[in-house]
């Protein structure tokens, strides 16, 4: 789950940052992420959202590998449902998890019937243990509100309950992103929209390790338009 044009200002605290997004996605961007995720017409900034969310998508899949039958798979911040709609196609037994009900509920309407026995959605905390345990865990955009230390800790607590591998996207710390981040300190406090926190490579290495993950590998970056991502993954 991830705004498709957020405002980017520093971070507070996990439980602060949290609840900044599901207030913001179930109060105010529902109706704006619903059309994104779908075929509707959209602007030419929100288009070229759309298609590098859909790169990256691709991208993230392939890191799973294409014959998913048998797996039990977290698509940690689910949003729309179309990530897990695609593991649940190449055969995987999909947990669905999104901290927006309004999200969680669109998503649920748009699954095909011949998948629904595959996917269990579900609103609430990705971390929560009694989602069960994972072949593997991926978190498409829905990492990105945290800073470096609080993104190694979530990704530190899926790992401990994942065999094979987490897979998982962060804003690059580019000169682009640092400039809008410095012009977000602009904004009121008021201003609850959900945060982007641009990563250093070498700072998320550093606190990935200290939760002992210490091989973060750089999968490939996405740079289309307003949309720039970086893929990562890590093993347990």
């Amino acid at each position: 789950m991830t705004a498709p044009l957020p405002h980017i200002r520093p971070s507070g605290g996990y439980g602060e940052t949290r609840a900044r997004v599901e207030d913001y996605f179930d109060r105010t961007a529902t109706a704006v992420w619903e059309r994104l995720t779908s075929d509707a017409p959209v602007s030419r900034v929100r288009a070229t959202v759309r298609a590098g969310r859909e790169r990256m998508q691709g991208i993230l899949l392939s890191a799973l590998g294409e014959d998913l039958a048998g797996k039990r798979v977290l698509d940690a911040g689910c949003g729309t449902g179309t990530l897990a709609i695609a593991l649940a196609e190449r055969g995987a037994e999909v947990v669905a998890v999104d901290l927006s009900a309004s999200l969680v509920e669109i998503a649920e309407r748009r699954c095909p019937d011949p998948l629904r026995e595959r996917i269990t959605f579900a609103a609430g905390d990705l971390r929560d243990v009694g989602h069960g345990d994972f072949d593997a865990v991926i978190a498409m955009d829905s990492l990105i509100y945290y800073g470096a230390e609080d993104l190694a800790r979530i990704v530190g607590d899926l790992a401990t309950r994942t065999a094979e591998r987490v897979v998982f996207t962060a804003p690059p710390k580019t000169m682009a992103l640092m400039a809008m981040w410095r012009m977000g300190k602009l904004f009121p406090r008021s201003d609850r929209a959900p945060v982007m926190v641009p990563q250093s490579h070498g700072r998320l290495s550093a606190a990935l390790t200290a939760e002992r993950l210490p091989n973060l590998r750089e999968i490939e970056r996405v740079s289309s338009g307003f949309y720039i991502s970086t893929a990562y993954e890590v093993r347990p």
